[in-house]
Parts: structure tokens; C-alpha cells; sequence
């Protein structure tokens, strides 16, 4: 178990944490949510006791590992990438250094073999014999194969240094996970895998995660930083953020009376308990769900952007066709003889492994890059707007600030227009002055984001849009594509916003596309599509 007690953090005038009495408890995982900048991993770093608070204490029941979830990705260079697994167990990995030390000495005396006989039994006590078997398997469940488990991490590329990091964490069943981001760079495989591990555990875990879908499948709890507090809820994200949305608006509705807000809340803690089947962690948050009262839901503070997207002209049947397009990258055939046709009302997730093929596709039809072969073909009526994924071209060296930035791409160039659109984006008052080349990886996409709504496109192409978005602009955008009835290609990581906006797949293959009209959960469950895959990756 992990608790505080009055835990303050101030910079300079600014508190970021203000006396936080909060406790987490054995079996339950909490989702450490908040807006870029409430302290998330500050947060984890003050439990880990990497940072140490300005006043107040943190308690680890006596006896109790805790783990964390490393993102120093160099810190272990010069290791294997099994032996940097087994040291996420410190106790055990340094009973390992010192009894393997004192068999290799030259001179190994009686009182060695002393020391040896303890470390013998301490060792056999934490199942040191089971340990290499042990973080194996975890490599192997986050797609590391034993042909890297010899390798030294500096060997391996990033991604690969993640998952192992991971491992790190994991290994050795500690009583306490603290994980910021766990999901970053993991394939489908491996968060399913991950989302089963966490069911599983019976120990305390704190998770900060961008994936909303990740967060619904393993929290009981959410704990939600928000003005220098943390408030403590019942469920996973969705419930908290439609109870949440729901409080507020039914805190403004002054005329409607209590016992009508009382009914309409309980109907909803109803709904929300009675679907907690589809969660990996159903029946212990069912139980908790059940003992909700009304009291515990209690409207938000949050601020989510305003997303619109709404075409100036309708467009036609034919948006889009695409004719043998075919394109090397670096000598690598990445796209392999696609073709296509994009139908008016199609929302296409482009999903795959390769990120190189999908943005390459984008390029080419937006007429950045051309292809080695083939043709495409945009309908007469269509007008579209490009989301890359790489916007760096867009702000950098770029002195003007965001209202001059946003109007060059505004048919309305009054400034009080400007402004609003700007602040309906989160981009108020003196925010609007800021000059483009200082935003941050979320501000530049909310920038991003403006700059295509004010196109008044009929054809969306978005190439991993929720990138350095938070929950809440990633909620936001989320909801403006499923609202709109544009058309549109795009990539993304999210699980949750792929399953939420497309009504149709397209996976690009090494060896062509699969393409069906259908939902992202169901396509990943069809056993056809599971035995296309395996020919099209053979």
C-alpha cells in the first residue's frame, strides 16, 4: 500500500501539489490523470522518492518493493538485455553480483564460503533459480525474442529499449508498480498482453497513460490532479469522464430539480456498472461501482478545446481513387502495388506496422513526394486538409505570433475572429501572443488542428494526430471526427479513437492491402482477417 500525508511541492510562488492526503491500496489500479502540466510524473517521482516534496510523507507499507517504469533509455547500455531485466529486482540482482564474485575468486577462503552459504539462502528465498526463466518470459510476452536476450542494450533501438524497460519494472512481482506511459511504442500485442498482466496483479499499481482504451481495460480508480489537488474516483476513464461531464452540465441546469438529477445520475451509474463486463478488471470494479453514491461524483474543472469540423461544400460520390501506387523508401518497397477507392462517408483508419509506408501514402497524395509507379485521382468536389506527422516546417523559425500565424490560413481575417477561434482552442488572452516557433508538441497540434478546420475541407488525411495531445484534447478531437460527416484517412496508435471513428480498415501489408468495411475490434477478432495477415507477413 502507498500513502500521503499533507504532501506539498512548491516552485518558487507556484504550488503544484498543495497538502495531498491520498492512499492506494492492494488490487487496485489507478489512472494518474491531469492537463499537460498538473505534475502527472512529477506526482510518481515524489512516491518513488526520486523527488522530495517540500513538506508531507509518503508511506510504502514496511516490507513492500516498489518498481518503476525507467526512462533513462541509456541507463543500461552496456548491459545485457536479460541481465538489465533481472536488475529491476535490486535485492536479488546484487545477492547475484556478490555470490557470483566470490566464486570466481582465486583464493576462496572459509569465510567465503560462509558468505556464500547465506546469499545461497537468501537467493533460494526470492526464487533466484526461477529468475532468468522468469524475465524471459516477460521479454518474450512484450514481443523481445531470445535472439536479443544476450545482446547488449546499447544493440537495440528504441522501441526495443522500451519494452525491456518495461520488463524491468515488472520483473520479480513487486508489491508496487508506479508506470508512466507503459504503452508508448508497444505494438497491439503487447498492450494486450500488458492489459492481462495488470489484471493479474495483485499489488498496487499507479499508471500515467495517454490511452484511453488502456485505462478503461486495467483501473479500478482514477485519481485526478487538478488545481494542486487529487480527487479519487470510482472507475475507469470513460466513467469518470461522462459522470464528470454529466455533473456539469446538470450543475448549470439552476430549474431542474434535485430528485430529477438524482434519478438521471443514478440511471447512469447503473448503465456504467452494468458494462463493466468489457473490462479486464470487471468484477472488482462492479463491486466498487455498486457502493457509488451521488456524492462521489462531482463536476470537473478540465478545459477541452472546441473541434469542428464542417466543409464549406458538400462533396461528391468519387473522393478519392488510388491506381497501383507503388514507393521504395531507402531501398525498402514499402508500398507494394495499392490500390484503392475512397467513397464519400468513409472514415479509414490506415492501420499496419510500418508507419513509414502509411505517411509515405500521405505524401504522395497530397503531393508532397511522388510514386515509383501508379496514379491517383482526387473526385472534382474535394477539398482536402493534411494533418502531417511531422508539423516542424509549419513554426520553425517562425516569429509571428498565433493570431498572425492563424490568420495566413483564415478567409476571415478580423482579429476578434481570430482571437475567438483561438480561444475556443484553449488559446486565450495572452496565450494568443505567444510566437509560433516556442509551442509545445500539443500546442502546435491544437495549432495544427485550427489551421485545418478553418479550411473548411471536405476530405480529412490525418497522420497520427493525437501525438503530444492530452486526455483531453485527444477526448475533444475524438468526439469532433466521430460528429462530422467528412471523409477521411488517418493513423493512429489509440485504440479507443480508431474503434470510436472509422467504418472501415485498411491494414497495408509488405505484400498489398486488406480492406474491410467494418469496426476495429471486429476486424482484429474476424479469424479471417487473423489468417490473411498471417499469409500477407509470411
Amino acid at each position: 500500500m502507498i500513502s500521503t500525508s499533507n504532501v506539498t511541492l512548491r516552485y518558487g510562488k507556484r504550488a503544484l501539489f498543495e497538502d495531498v492526503n491520498i492512499k492506494f491500496t492492494p488490487g487496485n489500479c489507478y489512472g494518474l490523470i491531469g492537463a499537460n502540466g498538473a505534475g502527472k510524473s512529477t506526482f510518481l517521482k515524489i512516491l518513488s522518492g526520486e523527488i522530495e516534496p517540500n513538506s508531507g510523507e509518503v508511506h510504502i507499507t514496511p516490507g513492500e518493493r516498489m518498481a518503476v517504469l525507467n526512462q533513462n533509455h541509456y541507463e543500461f547500455d552496456e548491459f545485457e538485455v536479460l541481465k538489465t531485466v533481472m536488475m529491476g529486482h535490486k535485492k536479488l540482482f546484487s545477492i547475484m553480483e556478490e555470490k557470483d564474485a566470490l566464486y570466481a575468486k582465486a583464493d576462496f577462503s572459509e569465510d567465503d564460503g560462509m558468505r556464500a552459504a547465506e546469499l545461497e539462502g537468501e537467493f533460494q528465498d526470492l526464487d533466484g533459480w526461477q529468475a532468468e526463466s522468469d524475465a524471459a518470459e516477460l521479454l518474450i510476452g512484450l514481443g523481445i525474442g531470445t535472439d536479443l536476450h544476450d545482446k547488449k542494450m546499447k544493440e537495440l533501438d528504441g522501441n526495443e529499449k522500451v519494452r525491456i524497460l518495461l520488463a524491468q519494472a515488472l520483473f520479480g512481482n513487486p508489491q508496487n508498480l508506479l508506470l508512466d506511459e507503459p504503452t508508448n511504442h508497444l505494438n497491439l500485442e503487447s498492450i494486450n498482453w500488458l492489459e492481462n498482466f495488470l489484471a493479474k496483479f495483485e499489488g498496487t499499481v499507479i499508471v500515467v497513460s495517454h490511452d484511453r482504451h488502456f485505462l478503461n481495460q486495467v483501473c479500478t480508480a482514477i485519481a485526478d490532479i487538478d488545481f494542486g489537488k487529487i480527487q479519487m474516483y470510482v472507475g475507469n476513464y470513460d466513467f469518470w469522464y461522462e459522470s464528470s461531464q454529466l455533473a456539469v452540465k446538470l450543475s448549470r441546469d439552476a430549474n431542474k430539480k434535485t430528485e430529477e438529477k438524482r434519478k438521471e445520475l443514478e440511471a447512469f451509474i447503473a448503465r456504467f456498472s452494468a458494462n463493466a463486463s468489457k473490462s479486464k478488471q470487471a468484477t472488482s470494479r462492479k463491486k466498487q461501482l455498486e457502493k457509488l453514491t451521488l456524492e462521489d461524483i462531482r463536476p470537473s474543472n478540465r478545459k477541452y478545446p472546441f473541434i469542428n469540423f464542417k466543409p464549406d461544400r458538400e462533396a461528391g460520390k468519387n473522393i478519392l481513387s488510388i491506381d497501383r501506387i507503388s514507393k521504395s523508401n531507402e531501398g525498402e518497397l514499402v508500398l507494394n502495388d495499392i490500390s484503392l477507392v475512397v467513397n464519400k462517408g468513409d472514415k479509414i483508419a490506415l492501420v499496419g506496422p510500418n508507419g513509414t509506408a502509411k505517411t509515405l501514402l500521405f505524401q504522395i497524395i497530397t503531393g508532397e513526394t511522388t510514386a515509383d509507379s501508379g496514379q491517383y485521382e482526387w473526385g472534382v468536389t474535394t477539398t482536402h486538409a493534411y494533418f502531417p506527422k511531422d508539423n516542424s516546417s509549419y513554426f520553425e523559425g517562425v516569429e509571428s505570433n498565433l493570431v498572425d500565424w492563424l490568420r495566413q490560413y483564415s478567409k476571415d481575417q478580423d482579429e476578434t475572429f481570430i482571437r475567438g477561434f483561438l480561444g475556443r482552442m484553449l488559446f486565450s488572452g495572452e496565450e494568443s501572443q505567444k510566437k509560433a516557433s516556442v509551442l509545445s508538441g500539443g500546442e502546435k497540434v491544437r495549432c495544427m488542428l485550427s489551421k485545418m478546420m478553418l479550411t473548411g475541407a471536405n476530405v480529412l488525411l490525418l497522420d497520427e494526430p493525437t501525438n503530444h495531445l492530452d486526455l483531453e484534447s485527444i477526448t475533444a478531437l475524438n468526439n469532433g471526427l466521430i460528429d462530422t460527416d467528412v471523409s477521411m484517412l488517418f493513423v493512429s496508435h489509440d485504440h479507443q479513437f480508431i474503434q470510436t471513428i472509422a467504418n472501415r480498415i485498411i491494414e497495408i501489408t509488405p505484400k498489398g492491402l486488406i480492406d474491410r468495411m467494418t469496426t476495429y475490434d471486429e476486424y482484429l477478432e474476424n479469424p479471417e482477417v487473423k489468417r490473411l495477415r498471417e499469409t500477407m507477413y509470411a
